[in-house]
């Protein structure tokens, strides 16, 4: 759906963990593992969540394919549930659109809670959600909160307000936006740091 290629935002944020010295993140949403893919092609660990068992297979045999098993690690989990790790195990998360898919604010704010549990001290969150001032914003079925149904997919959108609602556990070291795809969707780009 997306492309092989590696997305704007994980190129961006494959720059800040290696300004920071991040050597092994936990990836939230994974998909096909585009940007697995890419953060393990330039040696950083990746843990790889998704709830596809299919999307996690194929992470698999792409990191078996490419010779690059030893930098991934794959789990299929609902994010919806307790992260299955200890604190402090991770010095890096990332999630490209995660946010923005159906879930609750609770159940985002429950999210982000493990994030911050399982990330070590001044460990960087780096997560893409669709925006305000997206074109689909406000169409389709509107489904409570900011979540919106169109062509059977739902999707939650965020404001730069919303998005710092996030920050208990962390300080937000900047919020940028950016335009992906033909359509194009209108995202923001946030980097959190664990405090």
């Amino acid at each position: 759906m997306f492309g092989l290629e590696p997305s704007f935002s994980a190129k961006i944020a494959l720059e800040k963990f290696k300004k920071n010295n991040v050597k092994h993140i936990i990836e939230l949403g994974a998909g096909l593992g585009r940007d697995t893919i890419f953060f393990a092609k330039n040696s950083i660990k990746v843990t790889a969540l998704d709830f596809s068992s299919t999307a996690i297979e194929t992470i698999k045999n792409k990191s078996i394919n490419l010779g690059i098993s030893d930098f991934i690690h794959t789990q299929v989990h609902d994010l919806r549930k307790k992260l299955n790790f200890k604190e402090d195990s991770f010095e890096g998360c990332y999630s490209h659109m995660l946010y923005c898919m159906a879930f609750t604010h609770s159940e985002i704010e429950n999210l982000n809670d493990e994030i911050c549990r399982v990330l070590k001290k001044e460990a960087i969150n780096i997560y893409t959600v669709r925006n305000y001032t997206d074109a689909d914003y406000t169409k389709g079925i509107h489904r409570g909160e900011d979540l919106y149904e169109m062509n059977g997919y739902i999707v939650h959108y965020f404001s730069d307000e919303k998005i710092k609602k996030l920050l208990k556990g962390y300080k937000n070291l900047s919020i940028d936006h950016f335009d992906e795809g033909n359509f194009p969707r209108k995202l923001s780009l946030v980097i959190n740091q664990k405090i």
